[in-house]
Formats: C-alpha cells, sequence, structure tokens
C-alpha cells in the first residue's frame, strides 16, 4: 500500500489506473469502514482511501479539536483490508492559501442535520467533489447511517454530471446494537448503555411501521424511557426515493445519529 500526502503524488499514482473504489474518511477507522473497503476491493481494480479531518464540515464549538486521530492504528487496518492506496492530506493541500470556492446543496442540506449543523453539508459537498476530481473513481463508498450525507452526494453528482456512482451500504452496528461510529469512543460506559436506546428505538419505529402503526410515536416512546439520552430530532424523511426514520441524540457530550431505512433499496 502506498501512503501519498499531496494531491500531484496522488494523481501520478492514479494517472494509469481505471476502474477505482474510493472510501472517504475521516480517520478512527471502525467496522464500518472496513465494511466498505471490503466492498470496494471486490468491485474495483484499485481501491483509494482517504483520511482527512475536515474542518469545513465542522460547526462553532464542535469537536474538530477533539476529533480522534490515530494515523498508525488506522494505517494498519487499511493495509490488512486491501486498500491501495492511502490519501492522508493536510488541511492546507487541501484548502490552499485564497481558497474560497464552495458547494451548496439547496434544499436537502437545509433540514435535519443541516439544520442542526449549519454549514455541515457545504464542507462534505466541497471536499466530497474534491476527492472525485482528485482521484476520478467509478464507486464511492458511504454508509447508512449517514444517510442524509449520502443523499446529500448523490444529489450532487446528479446535479453537475459526474461519472461517479454513490455506493450506500447497510449501517454496520456493534454488538449492543450501536451504530459504528468513530465518536462511540467519546461515550463513558454509562452513556454508552444509555444510548444504546437510539437503535432500540428506531427499530421499535421501523416495527411499527411494517405493522401500520406510527414509527415516531413508537421510537419517541422509547426514548422517553431513558433519561440519560437528549434527543434533538426524530423525523421520517425521504431521500431519493428511500424513506427513513432518523434520528439525533445526545448522551452526555457525544452526539450520535442514526436511522432505519423503511421503504426503498439501496444501490
Amino acid at each position: 500500500m502506498k501512503i501519498l500526502r499531496t494531491k500531484q503524488a496522488l494523481r501520478e499514482a492514479l494517472e494509469p489506473i481505471r476502474n477505482i473504489g474510493l472510501v472517504p474518511t475521516m480517520g478512527a477507522l471502525h467496522a464500518g469502514h472496513e465494511a466498505l473497503f471490503g466492498t470496494a476491493r471486490a468491485e474495483c481494480d484499485a481501491v483509494v482511501a482517504s483520511i482527512f479531518v475536515n474542518p469545513a464540515q465542522f460547526g462553532v464549538g464542535e469537536d474538530f479539536k477533539r476529533y480522534p486521530r490515530r494515523e498508525d492504528a488506522d494505517v494498519r487496518l487499511v493495509e490488512e483490508a486491501g486498500v491501495d492506496f492511502l490519501f492522508v492530506p493536510t488541511v492546507d493541500e487541501v484548502y490552499p492559501a485564497g481558497f474560497g470556492t464552495w458547494v451548496d446543496i439547496e434544499g436537502l442540506s437545509d433540514r435535519l442535520e443541516g439544520a442542526v449543523r449549519p454549514g455541515h453539508f457545504r464542507g462534505v459537498a466541497t471536499v466530497c467533489l474534491k476527492l472525485f476530481n482528485l482521484v476520478q473513481p467509478q464507486r464511492a463508498y458511504f454508509g447508512q447511517k449517514d444517510a442524509q450525507q449520502a443523499a446529500v452526494l448523490e444529489q450532487l453528482v446528479r446535479d453537475l454530471d459526474l461519472e461517479v456512482e454513490i455506493r450506500v451500504l447497510p449501517t454496520v452496528r456493534e454488538g449492543d446494537g450501536l451504530a459504528a461510529s468513530s465518536r462511540n469512543a467519546y461515550l463513558t460506559p454509562d452513556e454508552r448503555v444509555a444510548a444504546t436506546a437510539l437503535p432500540r428505538a428506531l427499530l421499535a419505529g421501523e416495527n411499527a411501521y411494517r405493522a401500520g402503526r406510527d414509527p415516531v410515536g413508537a421510537a419517541q416512546t422509547v426514548l422517553a424511557e431513558e433519561t440519560g439520552l437528549e434527543p434533538e430530532y426524530l423525523e421520517l424523511a425521504r431521500f431519493n426515493g428511500r424513506l427513513h426514520l432518523l434520528a439525533a441524540v445526545r448522551a452526555g457530550g457525544t452526539r450520535l445519529i442514526d436511522n432505519v431505512l423503511l421503504e426503498g433499496a439501496l444501490e
């Protein structure tokens, strides 16, 4: 595996390769990332992963400075997963002096995560567009846990006529049901126990929906029983033909998001 830290080195390494899979990450890799790497490895001739904690998608007061950074462990995981190229740029490499071009996805970026985290999806869309341009992948891989993010990127690709397929893979869950996430490391043992109410609530909502009952009400009942969680939103939303029940909660100082797919299929 080659580790590349500049855009020029990345372009030169990938120039002769055509069937490329891209897995953009912010590092602190976990089982969810491993699933993305594995699928990309099976579908593509070469796999490129990126590790970049993108300051543009963090708002004021968010956890940019304390976001987990563990490059040595991440490199070992990426190598074991069979990734061919790992792109690890600096902030100045991605956003050089004078950078002033941003991508806004109107409408879809304004609700749910976009309402709670203004500017978040602008940062996501901009950095992903830069990566798509640099890597020129045939496919880019993302997890269903970030369903709204995936929908934003699908619209980006559609609106700008980009020649890349957005592959959205099912959420990987840990043994207690919690969606695999780099931010799970923030949780204390008690907060971890409380956080498991989030996937339980979403499962209750999914079961209610399948039975013809109100999924939001069923999920709210479960969340209301857990005093260690502070819900931010719990809503139904349809993204690109797929209906999701989505939620965001806080367990102590840690913010967690999750969702279940009620209608439609992942790409």
